[in-house]
């Protein structure tokens, strides 16, 4: 379940664009203090789907240093029933700009399958530093983190790209940046297990981990709508394929008008 929190927007290869000229500092227009999207997600062998474990992202306003930043929290576990097979009880965490959406700190802690870390990132926007426990690592201008991408991501205006434009950005993961991109795919109306959405499309590349292999193999949908929630991803993996749906939302900023219901 770690790149399906990791991957909801991507983690990925350069693409020959300069991500800071055009998204630095992009401004948010997309969240508000107090949302919070819940999801299951489904695991299947041999085509059928089940129920195996819940993500949930969080969002809320806080002071850091003075400053005041979004703090998100974004969890992840394994259905109790299938921890035999594979345990996660996965927090990650983000404190980043109201005004920028540039990260200040990142907080990792992770059990997966017997596998545990821990890791605290300490961005400095000046010098272009991130900080950890491993050392002090140079950054380019406007690094993401896991979570702070999904957030900064939200607010990309899709209307500007044509099919298989790529998007590019970078993020620092694991004491590495990774320069990233995400293909936009277009539009299209989609059925999850919450509902009928119209929907915006794209394929992140992802970084090969324990679960998922490295490509253009997961699938996003966000809602083609101010709010731009994350409504479906899909992905093969190692063994079989996964998938979240969206599930429960609150205090989105906008009425969720991409739902079939809401035309």
């Amino acid at each position: 379940m770690k790149r399906i929190i990791v991957s909801i927007i991507p983690i990925l290869i350069w693409f020959p664009l300069t991500a800071g000229d055009e998204f630095c500092g992009i401004r948010n227009f997309a969240f508000q203090d107090g949302e919070s999207i819940s999801y299951t997600i489904f695991y299947s062998v041999i085509g059928i789907y089940v129920n195996a474990g819940s993500a949930n992202f969080s969002l809320g306003i806080e002071k850091m240093n003075n400053k005041t930043v979004y703090h998100v929290v974004g969890t992840g576990s394994s259905n109790p029933s299938y921890d035999w097979i594979f345990k996660v009880r996965d927090k990650y965490e983000s404190f980043f700009d109201t005004a920028t959406l540039q990260p200040y700190k990142f907080l990792r802690d992770v059990n997966e399958g017997g596998f545990k870390m821990n890791e605290n990132v300490t961005f400095n926007q000046q010098t272009n530093t991130a900080i950890t426990s491993k050392g002090v690592y140079k950054v380019p201008n406007c690094i993401q983190d896991v979570l702070s991408s999904i957030y900064y991501a939200r607010n990309i205006d899709f209307s500007k790209y044509q099919i298989d434009d790529k998007i590019p950005f970078d993020m620092f993961l694991d004491n590495e940046v990774y320069h990233l991109y995400m293909k936009y795919l277009g539009k299209e109306e989609i059925k999850t297990k919450y509902g009928k959405f119209h929907a915006i499309k794209f394929k992140p590349l992802l970084v090969k981990g324990t679960l998922f292999e490295g490509g253009e193999k997961m699938t996003v949908w966000v809602t083609d709508d101010a709010n731009h929630i994350p409504i479906r991803i899909e992905s093969p993996i190692v063994v079989g394929s996964v998938k979240a749906d969206m599930m429960q939302y609150r205090n989105l900023r906008y009425p969720l008008s991409s739902m079939e219901k809401f035309r």
